[in-house]
């Protein structure tokens, strides 16, 4: 399986738990600490933790390894890092104030529908 399947899996998996606002920026040239970044949020703790662990699951069932997760705990910011992408699942409150994607601002996002970078 490819980068591409393991991020359709990752937004499937979010979007199943109903994640809002869903966005996949191209960190590839950017950074060397992943190709993507997969950046959502929930709306309480309960909703972000089901989000981490419907993609937890989601990853391990395609064969894919979780190689570190961080923050489940406190559902304010996780991490989950699956390599090549990471993810980053915020409570409402916290996305909006660390707000990635305008630190990413060079990145392009990855239209969802189609797979391609806008």
């Amino acid at each position: 399986m490819s980068v591409q399947d393991l991020l359709n899996i990752v937004v499937k998996a979010a979007d199943d738990k109903k994640a809002e606002d869903i966005v996949v920026l191209n960190l590839q040239g950017l950074s060397f600490v992943a190709d993507y970044f997969v950046i959502c949020h929930g709306n309480t703790d309960k909703q972000v933790q089901a989000i981490v662990r419907e993609i937890d699951e989601k990853v391990s069932e395609a064969g894919f390894e979780v190689k570190n997760r961080e923050g489940l705990t406190d559902a304010r910011w996780v991490l989950v890092d699956l390599g090549d992408i990471i993810v980053h699942v915020f409570h409402r409150d916290e996305r909006y104030y660390y707000n990635l994607e305008k630190l990413w601002g060079d990145a392009p996002v990855v239209d969802l529908e189609s797979g391609l970078a806008q």
